[in-house]
């Protein structure tokens, strides 16, 4: 996160009005909802965990043992159960 300075990007009117509540302190202004991405959408990360966590379940439905996918996945054997017995 950057901060950037209220004078460069608000009209004075506005800074005058945030300092009737706020004075020389930090504060944050969030985005819209509508523009706040989930994690890994922007960057493509989470497509390819969702692609390999259903490889995963498959794999599993077709025999391949919890330790097996551990040690081809790089994963504890707790995070595939929570990958399998997840919906």
């Amino acid at each position: 996160m950057t901060y950037v300075k209220a004078t460069a990007v608000l009209p004075e009117a506005l800074i005058q009005e945030i300092q009737k509540y706020v004075q020389g302190e930090t504060i944050y202004i969030p985005k819209p909802d509508q523009t706040h991405h989930k994690w890994g959408t922007r960057s493509g990360s989470r497509k390819l965990i969702d692609e390999r966590n259903a490889s995963i379940k498959y794999a599993f439905k077709t025999g391949t043992s919890i330790h097996q996918l551990a040690e081809e996945h790089f994963l504890s054997t707790e995070t595939i159960k929570k990958i399998i017995y997840s919906k």
